[in-house]
């Protein structure tokens, strides 16, 4: 199965997807918890990595609407820190699931950028096993110029493990910084979504109504919506609920958003961080990671 499907719609769907997507106002961005891979596969008496492998397939699926309606960035929570305290087979299976995609996504370079799709892995990959992080670096930079829809893949990932990680790095990386210039927004620009404006819509399946350690940094603004749908089994008018939703919800939320903004803004105007210092070391904090990808890649 591709990362992004040839997903073929009835006149219906063509008809709804047109209706939403000349609607009020899209999301720019939405973050998906893919819950209820595991319940899915109990009901249906098979593995629970065929479980697994059945949700991406509906991944793929969801890239599809999110590309054909307009939408430029998905987050996707796939491998929590906390899975590696499943079954030893739960755990080995989910990773070598990782290891079939990742490599099939090298072989579909051409028409990931033909799409125009770039992955970007967040979370503490140093956890990961080297052929996987080898894999995983490999599939960042192969994608790394293709800018029309950005796919977030949070792996081996917790909330609470990024911002830890976003401390650190100030501390590793801030030589001649400051006490003054620690901001909010410096915090932002540390973190592992650093080139990501905040989630507009968070999605999550299989009626779980809890954030689950996913961007809860990131959260303070964006529209929640919950379906009891098992991720495998969502369909496009899932997936469209939640679009609508996020448009009505927004008709109310604009002067919050926009009372955000300006107090965002002002914060930045007031703190130390458009100082030289700190934009240089948020450059060298760009050019570190992206070291760590090529060391990585040649694992």
């Amino acid at each position: 199965m591709s990362w992004v499907s040839d997903y073929k719609y009835t006149w219906l769907q063509t008809l709804a997807m047109n209706v939403i997507k000349h609607g009020y106002r899209l999301p720019r961005h939405i973050a998906f918890v893919m819950d209820g891979n595991r319940r899915y596969a109990n009901s249906q008496h098979i593995r629970k990595i065929e479980g697994h492998s059945k949700g991406f397939d509906k991944l793929a699926d969801c890239l599809r609407w999110c590309l054909d309606i307009g939408i430029r960035e998905v987050t996707t929570f796939a491998f929590s820190i906390e899975n590696f305290k499943r079954s030893e087979e739960e755990v080995t299976g989910l990773l070598d699931l990782a290891r079939e995609k990742f490599s099939k996504l090298l072989l579909e370079g051409p028409k990931l950028k033909e799409h125009g799709v770039r992955i970007r892995v967040i979370g503490n990959i140093s956890l990961l096993p080297d052929d996987l992080q080898k894999l995983i670096s490999q599939t960042m930079l192969e994608t790394e110029t293709n800018d029309k829809l950005f796919l977030n893949v949070a792996f081996s990932y917790t909330s609470r493990d990024e911002i830890t990680h976003s401390i650190e790095e100030i501390l590793r990386h801030g030589d001649g910084m400051h006490e003054d210039d620690i901001s909010e927004r410096l915090m932002d620009e540390c973190l592992y979504s650093r080139h990501s404006p905040p989630p507009d819509l968070l999605f999550r399946t299989s009626g779980e109504t809890r954030i689950s350690d996913f961007l809860m940094w990131q959260l303070s603004s964006t529209v929640l919506y919950f379906t009891k749908i098992l991720w495998p089994e969502i369909t496009i008018w899932n997936f469209l609920a939640g679009i609508f939703t996020y448009q009505r919800d927004s008709l109310h939320m604009s002067s919050f958003k926009t009372q955000e903004r300006l107090k965002r803004a002002a914060v930045s105007r007031n703190s130390n961080f458009y100082a030289e210092h700190v934009q240089n070391f948020l450059h060298r904090l760009d050019i570190y990671r992206r070291d760590i990808l090529l060391k990585w890649s040649y694992l």
